[in-house]
C-alpha cells in the first residue's frame, strides 16, 4: 500500500498540509473542523506520522514542555505524567489523527521537493519527489500550509573533533540512534549540556558502568514534578476538556510570568535556580558546572522531571566535567585541562542543523526565494508569498502552543476569502517602514548557525514575532484578517 501513496492524491487540493507531526496533525484538525467545505491532505515525508516522536528513539527521550500547553488544545492529554516519554507522545498524536479521522488524509513516502506559485493560475504546483518505485508526480493546492519542522531529518549538527578517527570505541548522535546501541556496563561519554543530554544521562546510567556529561559550558537546569497535582485532581472532578483548558491556561500563565520575571530579574531568577540544584545535590554541588556564563532564557531551560538527573549525579553512576575537547584518543577524549575521559561509546548531544520547509524549494512566478530575505507577518506568512503560511513555534514556551494559534489564524483566513470570493492573500512587507531584525532574539547554538537561512521580522507588529501568547491570542485567534498589509484578490 504505501507504494501508492502518490497515485492516491487527487491532481488538486484547495488546501495541502505539509507535514504530520504535531503542528501537522493540529492544521488538519483545524481546517477540518472550520473549514468543512475545503478539500485537503497532509503530505509526510517520511513513512510515519509523528515527526520528532517517531524519529528520535533514543533512551528516555521526553517532552522539554509540559504535556498540557504542547499537546492538543482540543484533545486532552490523557497521562497523569505532565513530563511524558517519547512513545506517549507518539501515541497521543496517533490516537489523536485517527479520533478524528485525520490519519485518512496522511499520504506518506510524500515529500514535496519544489513549491511552484503562478499569479495566472492562482494555485501552487507541488513537484513530489520520486520516492521507491514511486515516480515523480506534479499536483496544485490553492492554500500551502508547511508544517515541517524546523530542522533536518537525515542530518544532525555533528561538529569536527579532532583525532576523532582514533576513538576505537562508537560514536553516534542521538538523532541516529538505533536499537543496536550497547552501552550496559559501558563507560560513556554525552558531549553537550541541552535538554537531550540531561535526558540521556540519568537514562543511560541506570545500566551503563559510568556516564559522564561532559560540557563546554554550562545550562539552567530545574526540576519539575513529572505529574501535576492540581492536572490530577481536576481531572477527578471535571469534564476532561475542561481540566484540559483550566490546566492548560494556569501552566501558559505560570510560564509566561516566569519569562518576565526572568528576564526582569536575571540574577534573581539565577540564584533561584542555583540553590534549587544546590538543594537536590547536597554536598555534591559544585557551582562551576551550574553557573552559565548567559541569563535565564537567553537560552532554553532544562527541565529533569522528579529530579532524576540529581540523583543520577548522587549515586555516583553519573559525573559532569566542564572543559573543552584537545583531541579524541583511542581510549577516549583527552581535555584541555589534560584530563582523559574514558569511554566505550560517546554519544554527542551537540545539537540541530535547522532546515526550514522540509529543504523544499519556494518560487514564486518563477522567482526562487532565499528564506533569510524573507518577513513574517504575525509569525505566520511571509511578505510577498501568496497563500502560504508556515507553523513556527515559541522559543519561550511549548513549540505547539504558537503552532495552534497560527493554525486558527490560517482557518479564519480562508473563511474570510471564502465569503468574500477572493481566491489570492499576499501580505505585502515595506521595509522602509519597518526595518528587518532578525526573527528569533535568542542565543542558542543552533539558531546562531542558521541566522543565514532564517525568515526576518519588521520592528512593530504585525510583522514583529513578540513570544507573548497572550499577546498573539489577541492578534491571531482575534484579530482581524484584514489590514493594510494583506491584499487580497
Amino acid at each position: 500500500m504505501k507504494n501508492m501513496e502518490h497515485q492516491k492524491l487527487p491532481d488538486h487540493l484547495d488546501v495541502v498540509i505539509v507535514g504530520a507531526g504535531l503542528s501537522g496533525i493540529a492544521a488538519a484538525y483545524h481546517i477540518q473542523d472550520k473549514c468543512p467545505g475545503k478539500t485537503f491532505a497532509v503530505l509526510e515525508g517520511r513513512a510515519a506520522m509523528g515527526g520528532t516522536w517517531d524519529l528520535f528513539r533514543y533512551p528516555g527521550i521526553r517532552s522539554d514542555s509540559d504535556m498540557y500547553t504542547l499537546g492538543f488544545s482540543f484533545n486532552p492529554w490523557p497521562n497523569p505524567k505532565t513530563i511524558a516519554d517519547g512513545p506517549s507522545i507518539l501515541c497521543y498524536i496517533k490516537d489523536t489523527a485517527s479520533k478524528f479521522g485525520l490519519d485518512q488524509h496522511i499520504h506518506y513516502n510524500t515529500r514535496v521537493a519544489e513549491a511552484a506559485w503562478s499569479d495566472a493560475d492562482a494555485r501552487w504546483t507541488l513537484t513530489l519527489a520520486a520516492q521507491g518505485d514511486m515516480p515523480e508526480r506534479r499536483i496544485s493546492a490553492g492554500f500551502l500550509f508547511m508544517c515541517s519542522g524546523y530542522y533536518h531529518y537525515q542530518e544532525a549538527y555533528q561538529p569536527v573533533f579532532p583525532g576523532s578517527e582514533t576513538f576505537a570505541g562508537r560514536m553516534l548522535h542521538p538523532q541516529h540512534w538505533t536499537d543496536d546501541v550497547a552501552y550496559e556496563g559501558k563507560k560513556v561519554v554525552v558531549i553537550g549540556s541541552g535538554a537531550t543530554a540531561v535526558t540521556l544521562v540519568p537514562e543511560l546510567a541506570k545500566k551503563a558502568q559510568q556516564v559522564t556529561m561532559l560540557q563546554r559550558s554550562p545550562t539552567y537546569i530545574m526540576t519539575l514534578p513529572s505529574e501535576d497535582r492540581v492536572a490530577n485532581f481536576l481531572k477527578q472532578v471535571l469534564p476532561d476538556q475542561t481540566a484540559h483548558n483550566l490546566v492548560r491556561w494556569k501552566n501558559i500563565l505560570l510560564n509566561l510570568a516566569f519569562y518576565k520575571v526572568s528576564k526582569r530579574w536575571p540574577q534573581t531568577i539565577r540564584r533561584f535556580i542555583q540553590k534549587g540544584i544546590q538543594k537536590e545535590l547536597g554536598s555534591s554541588y559544585e557551582q562551576r558546572h551550574f553557573d552559565p556564563a548567559y541569563d535565564p532564557w537567553d537560552q532554553r531551560l532544562c527541565l529533569v522531571p522528579d529530579g532524576d538527573l540529581f540523583h543520577a549525579l548522587k549515586s555516583g553512576k553519573a559525573q559532569v566535567v566542564t572543559d573543552t575537547i584537545r583531541t579524541f584518543t583511542e581510549r577516549g577524549i583527552q581535555l584541555s585541562s589534560g584530563q582523559e575521559l574514558e569511554a566505550d561509546l560517546i554519544v554527542t548531544a551537540t545539537g540541530l542543523k535547522i532546515q526550514l520547509l522540509g529543504g523544499m524549494a519556494v518560487r514564486v512566478n518563477g522567482e526562487l526565494l532565499d528564506s533569510g530575505n524573507m518577513h513574517c507577518y504575525k509569525g505566520v506568512l511571509f511578505g510577498g508569498v501568496p497563500n502560504f503560511a508556515v507553523a513556527i513555534g515559541y522559543t519561550n514556551a511549548s513549540w505547539t502552543l504558537k503552532c495552534d494559534l497560527n493554525c486558527l489564524f490560517v482557518a479564519r483566513l480562508l473563511n474570510h476569502m471564502d465569503r468574500k470570493g477572493y481566491r489570492v492573500c499576499t501580505p505585502q512587507y515595506d521595509q522602509a517602514q519597518f526595518g528587518s531584525e532578525p526573527l528569533l532574539d535568542f542565543d542558542a547554538g543552533y539558531i546562531k548557525r542558521a541566522l543565514d537561512v532564517l525568515p526576518r521580522q519588521g520592528s512593530r507588529k504585525p510583522w514583529k514575532v513578540y513570544q507573548n501568547y497572550l499577546r498573539d491570542t489577541l492578534a491571531l485567534r482575534y484579530g482581524s484578517v484584514r489590514d493594510a498589509y494583506l491584499v487580497y484578490r
